[in-house]
């Protein structure tokens, strides 16, 4: 299938589209394929604290990564605040979150525990459609650029093989990822 041409938003109408249809076989079958090739980053191995996006509507599947690691690292969520922004949340429980803005879970306000971005070590990173240069077409809100751009983590994006094209259209202000990991390949992006 060819995406040539398109722009950024029938791209991302495109790639949903596509990542809808995938059963819950393939969904998590693919997920698990991800997340084997993420726990192998020695930078996964070696990190402290990660941030990890809680999925929902059928993007890679990071519970159980979340579940996994919470007695074994520091794991922080995102909030959406009233403001539209975003922020991060140290979660200690699964059973601490509720669904939050959008239908995705977050922690409920008595869990929040605002954790600063600057101290993360890897940062896992939800998108639509991303290239082979690490850029990334993300739900269109701005979100995780504006949170991207104020860290110096080491940026992951967890990404079905058919999210990844070899070229799409970036701004001046989109943050690309360092690491992109499918189900097939882990594409390092940081060399130019």
């Amino acid at each position: 299938m060819t995406y040539s041409g398109l722009n950024k938003e029938d791209l991302r109408e495109e790639i949903r589209k596509r990542r809808a249809s995938l059963s819950t076989y393939e969904v998590l079958e693919k997920s698990n394929e991800i997340v084997v090739r993420l726990k192998n980053l020695e930078e996964f191995e070696r990190a402290g604290v990660i941030a990890c996006y809680i999925s929902f509507d059928n993007e890679v599947y990071t519970h159980g990564l979340i579940r996994e690691f919470m007695e074994k690292k520091k794991i922080l969520v995102p909030v959406v605040d009233e403001n539209g922004g975003i922020f991060l949340s140290h979660l200690r429980r699964w059973k601490e979150l509720q669904s939050g803005a959008y239908g995705i879970l977050e922690p409920a306000k008595e869990f929040l525990r605002r954790a600063s971005v600057e101290n993360v070590d890897v940062i896992i990173v939800p998108g639509i459609v991303f290239d082979e240069r690490g850029n990334r077409i993300g739900y269109g809100g701005g979100y995780y650029d504006r949170l991207l751009s104020s860290t110096n983590a080491l940026k992951v994006a967890l990404a079905y093989e058919f999210q990844v094209l070899r070229e799409i259209p970036a701004e001046e202000h989109d943050v690309r990822m360092d690491i992109i990991v499918t189900e097939k390949r882990v594409l390092n992006c940081r060399s130019g």
